[in-house]
C-alpha cells in the first residue's frame, strides 16, 4: 500500500512540474508576400530557392524631361532613400502593422512628410519652379531615420536609390554589401485605388527588376510595389525638366 502511494504521489509531483504547453513564438508569424495588385496581370513570384533580404520604403522622386511644350514626358529615373520596412510587416512582431495600415503606409508617408533629399533651389531647366529637383551633386543626406507618425518608432535607414549615367537603376543598402544593378522585367499598372501623391499626378506602375551582371552582393530581384504618386506633371506649360514625389515598398529577394 505504501509503495503505490509512493508511485502516485511522484506521479502528481511529475504533472506540476511539467511545464505548461505554450504558443509556438512562430505561432503568430506571417511570411511576408508579395502583393498583388488585383488587376488582370500580375508581376510573377520570386522563383523557389530565393529567400526575402528587405523590404524596404523608398521615398523620393521620380524624374521627367519634357522636350517640347506638349511633348510626352520621358521618364529619366528616379531618387529615392530607402527606409527598413520589414518589421511593420503584419505578424512580424511587436512593431507590426495591421494589413491594411502597412498597405497605406507608402501613401501616408508621401502625404505627410518632406522629401528626404537634398533639393536644388535653382529653377533654371525646369517645367515648373514649383516642383525642383533634387540637388545635381550632393542629392542624398547624411544616412538617418524616418520617423513617421503613428508609428511605433522610426523606419531606420538602410540604403538608397538612384540612376546611373547609362540610366540603369541602382540600389545600395547595407553598407554597400548589396549593390544591385537591374533592368526591369516586367510591369503592371497600379491599381485604381492607390495614392495619387500630394499633385495627384497617379501613381507609377508595379515593376520586377532583375539583376545584372554587375551587380554586387545577394540580392538577385527587386519588386517595386504598393506604389503612391510619382507620375509626370506633364509638359503643358513648357519644356525642361520634371520631377515627382513619390513613395513605394521595395522587396529584395537572393
Amino acid at each position: 500500500m505504501l509503495s503505490k502511494i509512493v508511485i502516485l504521489l511522484a506521479s502528481a509531483a511529475s504533472a506540476v512540474a511539467a511545464p505548461l504547453p505554450c504558443a509556438s513564438p512562430q505561432a503568430h508569424f506571417q511570411t511576408p508576400t508579395v502583393p498583388a495588385s488585383g488587376g488582370p496581370k500580375e508581376l510573377t513570384n520570386p522563383p523557389d530557392g530565393l529567400k526575402l533580404l528587405h523590404i524596404a520604403l523608398g521615398f523620393g522622386i521620380q524624374n521627367y524631361t519634357c522636350s517640347a511644350v506638349g511633348a510626352k514626358p520621358l521618364a529619366t529615373g528616379a531618387l529615392a532613400i530607402l527606409y527598413d520596412a520589414l518589421p511593420f510587416y503584419p505578424k512580424q512582431g511587436p512593431r507590426s502593422l495591421s494589413a491594411d495600415k502597412f498597405m497605406a503606409l507608402p501613401g501616408d508617408v508621401l502625404a505627410h512628410h518632406q522629401l528626404p533629399l537634398n533639393m536644388d533651389s535653382s529653377a533654371q531647366g525646369r517645367v515648373d519652379p514649383a516642383h525642383p529637383g533634387a540637388s545635381p551633386t550632393e542629392p542624398f543626406p547624411a544616412p538617418a531615420p524616418l520617423s513617421v507618425d503613428a508609428i511605433d518608432g522610426p523606419l531606420e535607414y538602410i540604403g538608397h536609390h538612384f540612376f546611373t549615367s547609362q540610366g540603369v537603376p541602382e540600389f545600395v543598402l547595407d553598407n554597400g554589401t548589396i549593390h544591385l544593378t537591374a533592368k526591369k522585367d516586367e510591369a503592371v499598372d497600379a491599381p485604381s485605388s492607390a495614392s495619387t501623391g500630394p499633385d495627384g499626378t497617379g501613381a507609377v506602375a508595379w515593376l520586377k527588376l532583375r539583376a545584372t551582371s554587375d551587380a554586387v552582393g545577394p540580392a538577385k530581384l527587386v519588386y517595386r510595389v504598393v506604389t503612391a504618386g510619382g507620375n509626370s506633371h506633364g509638359c503643358a506649360k513648357a519644356a525642361g525638366d520634371d520631377s515627382t514625389s513619390y513613395t513605394a515598398t521595395y522587396w529584395f529577394y537572393g
